[in-house]
């Protein structure tokens, strides 16, 4: 029997037979994780759909004001990042340990690239006082009184989801560099890949959520 600290069995914790058993496990928690994520995003998409509603006019005026340019210019990206990860996550299944690395890179510089295009948009917010709070206006929309207040929660849910999303990817982008540096030490090989695989995961959930919001917000008037 091969030695506890050495080979496959060092990866295998105490309390597993067998690194099946462990990975059962770890799919079973990752993908609960998964679940309450969606129910946490659908709880914003369903209070946005209510709001849209209710105040069409004004929801209608302040996504006139997003740039659909910029917002498909970062769906691309993300779907680039999408692949890279995909692509990472069969290099680690094959034990192509340059790869890995390689695609990891590529996927942390889509997701940076795609983060600086969101400050670029939110800069652009705060230039016409669309961030809401005692500054906003809803002067550059032409809009007053309830209307302009009615904008503002649409500026509130587009902070508040767009940025709950961008706070995914800043969380994920050091696990994916993490995982280059391991990835180079030579951490994953066919037999034990479980960490990258179910980062992918993760990125490609991130990814789903803003396929979504991307319509949502920026096509839909």
């Amino acid at each position: 029997m091969a030695s506890p600290t050495t080979g496959p069995r060092s990866l295998l914790a105490h309390h597993f037979a067998d690194l099946g058993e462990q990975k059962d496990a770890t799919t079973l928690g990752m993908w609960l994780f998964l679940a309450q994520e969606v129910m946490f995003f659908g709880g914003l998409f369903l209070v946005y759909t209510v709001y849209r509603f209710n105040f069409h006019d004004a929801f209608a005026a302040a996504s006139h004001h997003l740039d659909v340019k910029l917002g498909a210019i970062n769906t691309a990206v993300l779907i680039g990042s999408s692949l890279t990860m995909a692509l990472a996550v069969h290099a680690a299944a094959l034990g192509k340990r340059k790869q890995l690395v390689v695609f990891l890179l590529l996927t942390v510089l889509l997701g940076s690239a795609f983060l600086g295009v969101k400050v670029v948009e939110y800069a652009d917010k705060y230039h016409h006082h669309l961030v809401p709070g005692p500054g906003f206006s809803g002067e550059a929309l032409h809009l007053e009184g309830d209307r302009a207040r009615q904008a503002e929660m649409y500026f509130s849910l587009y902070f508040g989801m767009t940025g709950l999303h961008a706070l995914h990817m800043i969380v994920g982008i050091p696990i994916l560099l993490a995982l280059a540096v391991k990835g180079w030490r030579g951490a994953y090989s066919p037999e034990y890949n479980t960490p990258v695989e179910f980062t992918g995961l993760y990125w490609h959930f991130v990814d789903i959520v803003w396929i979504f919001l991307f319509p949502f917000l920026y096509l839909i008037h």
